[in-house]
């Protein structure tokens, strides 16, 4: 069952390929490699048993500027750069820090990049000639809107062709992927027509790529030939010669949000898988994997790659249970190279096109968009919103990173909206008579972090100094705190000492101990006493104000 599932996910993992490293701006051949190299490395190593790994749509948006500044070297460099962040955060067990990115995020920037995909394709699905090639997206589509009158017939009936076949095809069977055969039909009408339809032409993978082959002769379309080993840095293209401290400055963000956007759909791609399987994925090994995939593939021609949800989905639902399914969609793609490369010239490029803008669709996240929209807090509806237009109107560099400190700011105003001090009184749970005289209780709940400490803090400043000898603070509700929520304590325990008044910590929980004692609290005498319980906080209390105070302090 690992072989049949194997070859079904290289059949449709194949014209993917192709048509993914074309929309990032590189010839054929290398998203070939990059399912070949990175896909059956990443399926011996990863922490998923049945994910597919290979070049993936959502890259398009980040891959496509960097090659057109830098050419195929800057893209592999900028491919190995992410791949060491992922192997330094799988080292690091981030792994599951990467599960906690919120939804309105991934939500935003998915279907931000669905739109540009989107967008990439009307040049090749219309035959247009495009002048030059504008790195954002509102030039771009300025320079498409001005392009229209070049739209070219042959190229356009060839692509709505494919996208009828992609479309109708899994209404008749769903044993045969529907990439495959819409691919194969539009190349064969093409080529028939070219023969017997007087001034035909399309452009194809052949007449728009040339490669230089094994043998030094010019080769129309793809070669006919494994991988071959090569220094990425020592690849024609711009941005100087070898290595240099500046090309790797100008490439670090986009190698950072491609390590980003790669450990997010590698990880989210294995917890479906997860749910189809019932089996659970080791988040760690798999960014280790993914990293070492981005480390080696570009060596071999191949550029970035993360695990390929469709194709993951595909996997399991044709059998898979292991990684030799991955491995043989690998070797798939390796036999396909080997034997058919020269039919593979023959594609139209409307034909791939059409393809992209069925993936964009598909990964536009329509009702997911709509679900937040309508029914989600004001705050998400904003980080989708920023998200979304920051991908489309910038690039993802921004959008990644944008989405990210949003989230977290958002993050720290929820949280400081949870944490507050509340007078208690004669109400507490572990009181059994009347509080005497001079003690007060609070409650303190949530976590005493940077974000909400000064916050929830500040109610304890309005305590009544006059009379009060003691205050309870009930911290059995604060699970964490951090320096800055020491600090504001310290500041408050100075303040009622000043006064007079002696504070005592009741129902102190694991983290907030450790932290006091690394912060070097001890029981001061007649000014602060730490307890695990918060009846004994009170009996203490209790006993101070009634004249024990001086065995109790």
């Amino acid at each position: 069952m690992d072989a049949l599932a194997g070859l079904v996910v290289g059949v449709v993992a194949l014209p993917l390929s192709m048509a993914l490293a074309v929309a990032s701006g590189v010839p054929p051949q290398h998203g070939l490699y990059t399912a070949l190299v990175a896909g059956g490395l990443i399926a011996l190593l990863g922490g998923s048993r049945v994910q597919v790994s290979g070049p993936t749509a959502a890259f398009v948006v980040l891959l496509a500027p960097v090659s057109a500044r830098f050419g195929l070297r800057g893209l592999l460099i900028a491919s190995v750069m992410a791949g060491v962040l992922l192997v330094i955060m799988g080292l690091a067990r981030m792994g599951r820090f990467i599960e906690f990115v919120p939804y309105p995020v991934t939500t935003g920037f998915t279907a931000g990049i669905a739109v540009v995909i989107a967008t990439l394709q009307a040049k090749d699905f219309l035959g247009l000639t495009v002048a030059g090639n504008p790195e954002h997206y509102l030039d771009r589509v300025r320079a498409l809107a001005q392009a229209l009158p070049t739209v070219s017939p042959w190229d356009a009936a060839i692509g709505v062709f494919t996208l009828a076949f992609l479309l109708l095809w899994p209404r008749l069977t769903s044993k045969v992927p529907a990439p495959l055969v819409a691919l194969a039909a539009a190349g064969v009408l093409a080529a028939v027509c070219a023969v017997h339809v007087p001034g035909f032409e399309v452009a194809t993978i052949g007449s728009r790529f040339q490669t230089v082959g094994g043998d030094g002769r010019l080769v129309a379309g793809i070669p006919r030939q494994l991988p071959s080993l090569a220094w990425p840095w020592s690849l024609p293209g711009t941005g100087g010669d070898g290595l240099s401290f500046d090309l790797f400055r100008a490439l670090l963000g986009p190698a950072f949000a491609i390590a980003m956007l790669g450990a997010i759909e590698s990880l989210l791609s294995a917890v479906v898988a997860d749910g189809m399987t019932g089996r659970k994925h080791d988040p760690d090994s798999e960014l280790v994997a993914q990293g070492v995939g981005n480390i080696v593939a570009p060596f071999f021609g191949g550029f970035a790659a993360t695990g390929a949800l469709a194709r993951t989905a595909t996997n399991v639902r044709a059998g898979a249970r292991s990684p030799v399914a991955s491995v043989v969609h690998a070797l798939s793609i390796l036999a396909a190279l080997l034997l058919a490369a020269p039919l593979l010239g023959y594609l139209p490029m409307a034909s791939l096109a059409a393809l992209l803008l069925l993936v964009a669709w598909h990964m536009s996240e329509r009702k997911h968009v709509r679900y937040v929209l309508q029914r989600a807090p004001r705050s998400d509806v904003l980080v989708l919103l920023a998200c979304f237009a920051l991908t489309v109107l910038f690039d993802m560099v921004v959008a990644v990173t944008a989405g990210l400190v949003l989230s977290s700011l958002l993050f720290i105003r929820r949280m400081a909206e949870v944490s507050g001090v509340t007078l208690v009184g004669d109400r507490h749970p572990d009181l059994d008579e009347p509080l005497p005289r001079g003690v007060v209780i609070y409650d303190v709940a949530g976590p005493l972090f940077f974000g909400a400490a000064g916050r929830a803090l500040s109610a304890l400043e309005a305590v009544e100094k006059r009379g009060v000898k003691a205050v309870v603070l009930d911290v059995a509700d604060v699970p964490a705190i951090d320096a800055t929520g020491l600090v504001n304590l310290e500041s408050l325990i100075a303040r009622l000492n000043g006064h007079g008044v002696k504070v005592i910590l009741g129902g102190v929980q694991e983290q907030p101990l450790r932290a006091f004692a690394r912060a070097g609290w001890r029981n001061r005498k007649g000014r602060l006493r730490i307890f695990r319980e918060s009846d004994r906080a009170i009996a203490n209390a209790r006993a101070f104000v009634e004249g024990a105070g001086h065995s109790a302090s």
